[in-house]
This record gives structure tokens, C-alpha cells and sequence, in this order.
């Protein structure tokens, strides 16, 4: 069947309206319309060829939310008008060690994991992500968003509100922690109130102040600049655990001063080109540098539950297909709060 979607063609073109096609679902598939598509700066990274040339025409998109319209005969757990969403894959081997332990972003198995877009499907065709009206998905790797959050403000969590919830949630943020979260955009603003519900004494280190109301409003009780001289030298020995959503412009043996001894720096950020750390940092105070790269289907469900029993939701600013490309540039200049989520009603 034909989906109409956006798609680019090459590293320096611009997003335009065309059709692509989906698969009827198979017998253990779901296929759900897509309602909102949030735009994640790792769409704007690979469909600018800035982490390698990708697959062209590319339909981005791993933040989508949407209404079942279809099921296979073989599906058990949805059915046609439930609400769901999709986040950053589609499918894995299911059976290697990774899969099995609820790890499928780290699948092992012939082919490994399957992206949402810019992979290769079952079917052998390349994945077309959430920027369609449209998309076909097996059922084990499919969320349900639970009622009380809209799916306008839902899409976004299935990339921007799991990577931040798993490192938080593994390195233990909670009552009688000093948390910290660098940067404070998609993944930031999430992060702070993630760490804030989970009792979390929390604080956000951004380059400058012009975010500290949202960011006190989000669950912080200190906000810091590091425009401000002295600012992490002032910050020594503070946190018990950081979460670094920045790809850009870190320092991160002077973020790894900011924690107290045996403290966690965890970094969800993909800097374009490598980085550069003094170990005595590390060594100095029994600190860890950790990575921390989404969360499972299971994780991720248990994320989606948590933010509906705290009232947690993206802060998003709703936009049409046609504002695509614009909405690119602003995310790139910082200038959206916080995440651009696609209406794809307006595809018609």
C-alpha cells in the first residue's frame, strides 16, 4: 500500500512530499497510522551525511505515535484503535544473548538490529521511518502509550525520554543523589524531569542562563552557565552522577572534575569528531565515563508507564511536513522548545 511521507535525497537537498510504500502486515505484524513523528537531531545527523553518507531517498523519523489500523492474524497484544508507538528500531534476531536479556538495540544475531529507518527490513527492503502517514512494524517491538499522555507529546519520549530514563535509571538516580544534566534541549529537558520524579536532587549545567526558568519549571533546584567563568571549577567534586546531552564543544575531563568521588559521567551525546580526556581524571577519583545508548522494548515500555503515573511529556512545538526543513536549521541553531513533533495530518 502507499504511504505518503517526506523524504531527502542527498546530504545538501531539502525534505519534499512523495509516496513510499508499506507492507501489508504479516501474520504476527501491526500496522498503525502514523499520527506525530518527532524530529531527534540524529535524524538531522544522518540525513545530512554527518555520521556517513546514508541510504538515499531517506525517510527519517524514530519518535512516532500513532492509532492501529490493521493486525495481523497472529497478533495478541494490540488491536486495531490502540495507541502505540515506535522508537528507534523495528525488529532484532530475538534470540542471541542481547535480545534475550531485553537489550535488542545491541542484537546480536544475523544482521543485528533493524533500525526504523536507513536499515534493511525482513522483506529486504531499506526501513522508512516515521515521517509517513504510515508504517507496518512486528508487534514484539511495538509501545503502547498509555491514555493519559498525548501522542503529540508521547513521540518524543520513544527516543528523547528512553535515552535519558536508562542511564538514570541504571546508575541509580534517586533520594539522596546530586544529579546533573548537561545540555538542556530534547534529551536535556527530559532528563531533568526524569531525575526530578525520581526523587533526584537535580541540576542542569548549560552554557548559558537563557533556560533557567524552564529549567527550574522542569524539576531543578540549581541551574549553572558555563559561559560564567569559573563555573565547573566551582561545581568540583558536586555530583554523584551526569548525564551529558551535548555532542558538541565538551570538555569532558573538566565535567569529570564535577564528580564526587566513585561518581558517574554518562554521555548519551555522539560528538562528530573524537575526544580528547585526561585519565588522571578518572583515576583521581574512582570516577566512571560511561555510554548509554537508548534502552530495550521492555525498558522503554517501563519509561513510557513512569512518565504517565508522574505527568511527565515532552515539551513540544507542533509543525507540518512543509516546515521540515526550516525546523532542521532551528534545532541546529538551538532555537526550539524542545522538540519539533510532525502533525502528519497535514501530509494530505
Amino acid at each position: 500500500m502507499q504511504a505518503i511521507a517526506y523524504a531527502i535525497d542527498s546530504p545538501t537537498g531539502r525534505f519534499a512530499r512523495t509516496t513510499i510504500e508499506r507492507r501489508d502486515p504479516g501474520p504476527t505484524e501491526v500496522l498503525f497510522d502514523v499520527a506525530f513523528a518527532g524530529i531527534c537531531h540524529s535524524d538531522i545527523h544522518t540525513a545530512r551525511g554527518e555520521w556517513g553518507r546514508a541510504n538515499y531517498p531517506l525517510v527519517p523519523g524514530h519518535e512516532v505515535a500513532g492509532i492501529v489500523r490493521q493486525v495481523g492474524s497472529q497478533v495478541s497484544r494490540f488491536a486495531v484503535g490502540d495507541r502505540v508507538g515506535v522508537g528507534c528500531f523495528v525488529d532484532s534476531c530475538g534470540e542471541c544473548e542481547q535480545c534475550r536479556a531485553g537489550q535488542e538495540q545491541f542484537c546480536e544475531g544475523d544482521g543485528g538490529t533493524v533500525w526504523t529507518y536507513g536499515g534493511v527490513g525482513r522483506d529486504g527492503l531499506p526501513t522508512a521511518g516515521g515521517y509517513s502517514t504510515c508504517i507496518t512494524v512486528e508487534q514484539d517491538y511495538l509501545l503502547r502509550i498509555p491514555d493519559s499522555i498525548e501522542l503529540a507529546v508521547a513521540a518524543p519520549l520513544l527516543c528523547a525520554g528512553i535515552t535519558t530514563y536508562s542511564p538514570l535509571h541504571r546508575w541509580g538516580a534517586g533520594p539522596g543523589k546530586r544529579v546533573a544534566i548537561v545540555g538542556m534541549g530534547g534529551l536535556g529537558h527530559m532528563g531533568v524531569q526524569l531525575a526530578a520524579a525520581m526523587g533526584a536532587e537535580v541540576a542542569v549545567i548549560s552554557q548559558t542562563r537563557s533556560k533557567e526558568t524552564d529549567g527550574r519549571r522542569f524539576g531543578a533546584s540549581e541551574y549553572y552557565a558555563t559561559s560564567e567563568e569559573g563555573t565547573l571549577r566551582s561545581l568540583r567534586r558536586s555530583f554523584d552522577l551526569m548525564i551529558n546531552t551535548v555532542s558538541a564543544g565538551i570538555d569532558f575531563t573538566r565535567l569529570l572534575g564535577c564528580l564526587k568521588v566513585g561518581g558517574a559521567l554518562v554521555d548519551v551525546g555522539l560528538p562528530e569528531h573524537p575526544i580528547q580526556l585526561r585519565l588522571n581524571a578518572l583515576i583521581g577519583g574512582n570516577r566512571i565515563l560511561a555510554g548509554s545508548q537508548i534502552g530495550g522494548i521492555a525498558e522503554t515500555q517501563e519509561m513510557l508507564d513512569f512518565c504517565a503515573d508522574h505527568g511527565l511529556a515532552a515539551q513540544v512545538e507542533i509543525i507540518g511536513g512543509e516546515d521540515i526543513n526550516d525546523a532542521y536549521d532551528k534545532v541546529v541553531a538551538s532555537q526550539v522548545r524542545y522538540r519539533y513533533v510532525i502533525d502528519t495530518s497535514t501530509f494530505a
